[in-house]
């Protein structure tokens, strides 16, 4: 372990600009739980902090909102080194190897009628459907599309990943529209669904989006990793590693947050 500790000292220090040894500095959102925020109450948050521990380093943080621009303004401008969270296999960064698996979920109220579990369901041309939607033509989230390509999109609201982001939970406000009645069923991603509707005023029902691939273009599962520069093969080999040392606890710690979880492609090893 020594030796981590060690290649990862050795790493930052000799990084020009980069902050003094012995730290691991992240990137995150200070207002985006379940996943992160500035108070740590996030699952990312508590990952990192255990491959800390375990390495003997100070975690810091630099804070800022995943909008546009995120990357550029974070790793890129070496503000911070390591950005939990991401797609695996995402063009703009070196990913380790995925720490968790999840899924898009159709999201309604326990027991309103019989779940829906498919794009394909009819039902979904007749009932308010929520779906999430990143930019302004709701129709960029993969879900979105899937829905836009068998044309359904008159009964369908959209509800932006980003929200308000002067509000608490902005993301939040798709499950809410499930909780006030405004839409019948919404379509989301996992790990937002397990941790609201868990919290939520009335039962909820999470069912996972099926088929994983529409249309052999749109995926509804991802593997999730973590993110550093491409030039820092080191850091990326060291986080790959406390991945797999510290696998069961990040599984337990996951389990807390209610993300749904699909088996990894190969387990990591203890």
């Amino acid at each position: 372990m020594r030796g981590a500790v060690a290649a990862l000292l050795l790493l930052l220090a000799a990084r020009p600009g980069a902050a003094a040894a012995g730290q691991l500095r992240v990137c995150a959102d200070p207002n985006n739980l379940p996943f992160s925020n500035r108070e740590g109450a996030g699952f990312e948050n508590r990952i990192v902090a255990v491959i800390a521990q375990d390495l003997g380093v100070v975690l810091s943080y630099t804070w800022w909102a995943q909008r546009r621009g995120y990357v550029r303004n974070t790793l890129k401008a070496g503000l911070c080194d390591l950005w939990p969270g991401v797609a695996s296999g995402v063009e703009m960064l070196a990913t380790t190897a995925p720490y968790y698996r999840s899924t898009y979920v159709f999201v309604a109220r326990a027991g309103a009628a019989p779940a829906i579990t498919s794009l394909d369901d009819p039902r979904l041309r007749q009932v308010r459907v929520g779906v999430q939607m990143i930019g302004n033509d709701a129709v960029n989230t993969p879900p979105a599309h899937a829905l836009a390509r068998r044309g359904i999109s008159g009964n369908v609201r959209g509800y932006s990943v980003l929200g308000d982001y002067a509000q608490p939970n902005p993301a939040a406000s798709v499950i809410d529209a499930v909780v006030q009645g405004d839409v019948d069923v919404a379509i989301v991603w996992g790990p937002l669904a397990g941790y609201f509707a868990a919290t939520a005023p009335v039962k909820l029902r999470l069912d996972p989006v099926l088929p994983e691939l529409d249309g052999g273009v749109w995926p509804m599962v991802f593997d999730i990793a973590m993110g550093v520069r491409r030039s820092d093969a080191g850091l990326k080999q060291t986080i790959d590693r406390e991945l797999r040392r510290r696998h069961a606890e990040i599984a337990a710690i996951l389990a807390d947050y209610h993300v749904p979880m699909l088996p990894l492609s190969a387990t990591p090893e203890p």
